[in-house]
């Protein structure tokens, strides 16, 4: 399970969580209940197959954090049902979904850029500008981690080629990672 984390799925199993419950909210719906309910049930499948495989450190950090999530998640529900009432109720959770969907979208090669296109113009569409807003960041950072990986997809490549100074040899020669390099005399020690 080396490379593999929980957190990302922890928190878009939270942030689907928090979006079918800002739907049941508002009237009519029942398009974000049915997608946000697809995402639950598989974030929910990825969570349990990791805490299947995981050593015993990362289910137990996993555990907990789906813990935490629950409480947290748990105790905004109970708050907004008991002190907020129509249309402020709405704005909080609102508020709330459109933070958890900024942190997911800026955790580092989690963004599915084509996905949170379409999620912005269904918002643009209903005019729900907190479910628009986040998307259009969610675009901005997703273009800007594929480029970072395509710029430095190949970075390790390029550095473990860089000649290296051998300091074991007592004339100095600079030798290279590369098989096919040729070694150069120094002539003055100085030049190290």
């Amino acid at each position: 399970m080396e490379g593999f984390h929980s957190l990302p799925h922890v928190v878009e199993l939270f942030s689907s969580k928090l979006g079918i419950y800002c739907a049941i909210l508002q009237q009519g719906r029942s398009p974000l209940i049915s997608i946000n309910s697809v995402g639950f049930v598989i974030e929910t499948l990825y969570i349990a197959l990791f805490l299947f495989y995981a050593p015993k450190k990362s289910r137990m950090q996993t555990i907990l954090l789906v813990l935490f999530i629950a409480f947290g998640y748990g105790l905004m529900v109970i708050l907004t049902l008991f002190l907020t009432k129509g249309q402020k109720r709405i704005q909080i959770v609102g508020w709330i979904c459109l933070t958890v969907k900024l942190i997911v979208f800026a955790a580092p090669l989690c963004t599915m850029t084509l996905g949170a296109v379409i999620w912005f113009f269904y918002g643009l569409l209903l005019e729900d500008y907190k479910l628009a807003l986040p998307n259009v960041v969610g675009f901005i950072l997703g273009n800007f981690q594929m480029g970072l990986y395509i710029a430095y997809s190949n970075w390790k490549e390029i550095s473990q080629n860089k000649p290296t100074v051998n300091p074991g040899l007592n004339q100095g020669v600079l030798q290279s990672n590369d098989s096919q390099a040729n070694v150069i005399d120094i002539i003055e020690d100085d030049c190290l």
